[in-house]
């Protein structure tokens, strides 16, 4: 019988498991991906667009280019999951698969701080990114917050990355000495995930830059009309442009689905990202995995890239009886963007015992010039 794959999301873990499933599979065996956008943008650049160095099409592909390669593009929106009968409903459809791959991603919920929608700008998505390019063009004087609101979020080192990135921003235009820019965060330290040492690293690049870092604050509302946020035990703080990272949540089809745990997210095996359903994988931001350290495996695209070749590997294996599956090994890097074509960065071993055995490389343009070259070759590679 006809064997058929569906991959939920066109983001970095849809868009690798497609691919290397076609790699590796004969042409008879369909390869689906439903996204309910259009178009595949990188995250990974967002903060370039905000500092003007990348447009929009820079940065984004049309996910029909998949057609070229032998993969079905869906574009349509998830809603609902028969895992029993192995069935996807999707904008009135139905698509029955004999292996299903989540790979969904986080979804922002801007609406769980109230006044952060209306008050806040961010760059979690690429019209956020696009609004607060321009809302920079013409700041130059003021207090300038940058909120973290919730834990987990994805890509744990972007609001950091975005404070040096600001001050890089007000040096050049020489207006550094008139604007404030402070990070609140409810974190003991940057990036925990990764170590305290990578965290207190994070703190001296901010601290040194006359960024003020405030941990362990909690948000409890955003007063657009005053300018003010307001954290737990009353605590006031103005602001001139407030740029903030959303709560995040897994979308509710998987909710509904009975796929989560308490934690919010997929429960994986750590090593093949096999979920409780038979023949159901997950993969990237949407999945939950706890670390030997007890704390969380952070979400970053990275993983999503690493995972997505595993899965396929193993289905792969499992569909032709050939080859070997390998299992995901949590290693995983980051670049973290300083200003002036400089970035730091760090890599290591997340599942490493008893806690991450990460190493952060000194700031230098050679990681920046690096992380210009994986833009570059990601949209070769894969589209």
């Amino acid at each position: 019988m006809r064997q058929r794959i569906v991959i939920l999301g066109g983001g970095v873990g849809g868009v690798v498991a497609a691919n290397e499933l076609r790699r590796r599979l004969p042409r008879e065996v369909e390869i689906s991906v439903i996204d309910r956008e259009r178009s595949h943008a990188l995250a990974a650049s967002f903060l370039w667009v905000v500092m003007g160095w990348r447009r929009s099409q820079d940065i984004s592909r049309d996910l029909d280019r998949l057609q070229r390669k032998g993969i079905n593009f869906i574009n349509a929106e998830v809603a609902g999951l028969d895992l029993e009968n192995r069935v996807v409903f999707a904008d009135g459809r139905s698509l029955d698969y004999d292996y299903l791959i989540i790979a969904l991603g986080a979804e922002l919920a801007p609406e769980r701080v109230p006044g952060f929608s209306s008050g806040a700008h961010t760059f979690y998505s690429l019209e956020a990114a696009q609004k607060l390019r321009e809302r920079l063009l013409s700041f130059s004087d003021g207090s300038v917050v940058i909120l973290i609101s919730s834990t987990p979020f994805k890509c744990p080192a972007a609001p950091y990355e975005a404070a040096l990135l600001l001050d890089s921003h007000f040096r050049q235009g020489r207006s550094r000495g008139q604007v404030e820019l402070q990070v609140f965060t409810p974190e003991a330290l940057p990036m925990l995930s990764a170590g305290p040492e990578l965290g207190k690293a994070v703190v001296g690049m901010l601290t040194g830059r006359g960024i003020a870092f405030h941990p362990n604050t909690k948000v409890s509302l955003v007063d657009p009309e005053r300018r003010e946020v307001i954290f737990e035990g009353d605590e006031r703080v103005k602001y001139d442009l407030l740029i903030g990272i959303p709560p995040h949540h897994a979308p509710t089809v998987v909710h509904e689905a009975g796929l989560t745990n308490e934690s919010g997210w997929i429960p994986v095996d750590s090593h093949t990202l096999k979920t409780k359903v038979d023949r159901v994988y997950a993969l990237g931001d949407i999945t939950s995995i706890r670390l030997p350290s007890g704390t969380p495996l952070p979400k970053a695209g990275v993983f999503a890239h690493a995972q997505a070749k595993v899965v396929a590997e193993s289905i792969a294996t499992e569909l032709t009886a050939q080859g070997h599956s390998k299992a995901f090994d949590g290693r995983g890097s980051c670049f973290i963007e300083m200003g002036n074509g400089i970035a730091a960065y760090a890599s290591g071993d997340f599942y490493a015992e008893p806690r991450p055995a990460i190493s952060l490389h000194p700031p230098g343009r050679m990681w920046h010039w690096g992380k210009v070259f994986f833009e570059k070759y990601w949209f070769w590679r894969w589209f």
